[in-house]
């Protein structure tokens, strides 16, 4: 299933984030003993979405229609959004220079 949000990202403005450079990050990590790994495989699916907004994301089919509670893919600035979040998570090491 594929839902077409052109309309829906319009009329928001590009949010221009800029991506940490990866290679500090690798770098600065390389001396902890023990290694995690963040669950990042749902992704955009950590947010919830306003009821206001839910409205927005609505879609049907033949039978029903359907809207989603949280950020679903294909939002003009949800990589953005995410991209702050994972930035709060390794802030430490983003710092270190």
């Amino acid at each position: 299933m594929c839902v077409d949000y052109t309309y829906l990202n319009k009329p928001f403005p590009n949010d221009a984030y800029p991506l940490p450079n990866i290679d500090n990050l690798v770098d600065n990590s390389s001396d902890y003993t023990l290694l995690s790994f963040m669950e990042a495989y749902l992704g955009y699916n950590h947010f919830p979405l306003d009821n206001v907004d839910r409205n927005m994301t609505t879609f049907m089919n033949e039978d029903t229609n359907y809207m989603y509670n949280v950020l679903p893919f294909g939002l003009k600035n949800a990589g953005h959004m995410y991209q702050r979040m994972v930035n709060k998570v390794f802030e430490p090491e983003i710092r270190k220079h």
